[in-house]
């Protein structure tokens, strides 16, 4: 089956399996930000951003954050995290992510997620087991079966 074929009729993602994945790519994404700011110190002697570039740097990481989820989403619906655990993440025709739909959904993801967690907790008292960022965005996470 291609990573693009629409992909209905699967389970939901569970917590615990979303969690596994969170933690995977939170690993990968902490080494895109080390290579991301790597790239920087040249332009600032080696010394660490402050003062008023901060909030520019952190604007910097929050981009490469979402480039490196919107890329796997929009390519095939799976981060390697989520490949490791065999989410996907789709839209509920079970179709691929569009950018918009990727930047949608890493935005309500945001908040969700830094907010205790709060928005994936969400999917245990959900009626269709979608996290608070899934509901808001129109996507779902889906387990996909072992190939």
């Amino acid at each position: 089956m291609p990573d693009t074929a629409p992909v209905t009729g699967f389970p939901r993602g569970g917590l615990l399996r979303r969690l596994g994945a969170l933690i995977y790519d939170t690993l990968l994404l902490a080494s895109v930000w080390m290579i991301g700011t790597a790239v920087l110190l040249p332009l600032t002697g080696g010394e660490a951003i402050e003062g008023v570039w901060r909030p520019l740097f952190q604007l910097y990481l929050a981009g490469l954050s979402f480039g490196f989820f919107a890329l796997f989403w929009v390519r095939g619906g799976q981060t390697l995290g989520m490949k490791a655990w065999r989410l996907r993440v789709q839209r509920p025709d079970g179709t691929g992510l569009t950018l918009t739909d990727a930047l949608r959904r890493f935005l309500f993801a945001i908040p969700a997620v830094l907010l205790g967690g709060i928005g994936l907790f969400w999917l245990l008292f959900d009626r269709d087991r979608l996290a608070l960022h899934d509901r808001l965005s129109s996507t779902e996470v889906v387990l996909i079966p072992a190939r």
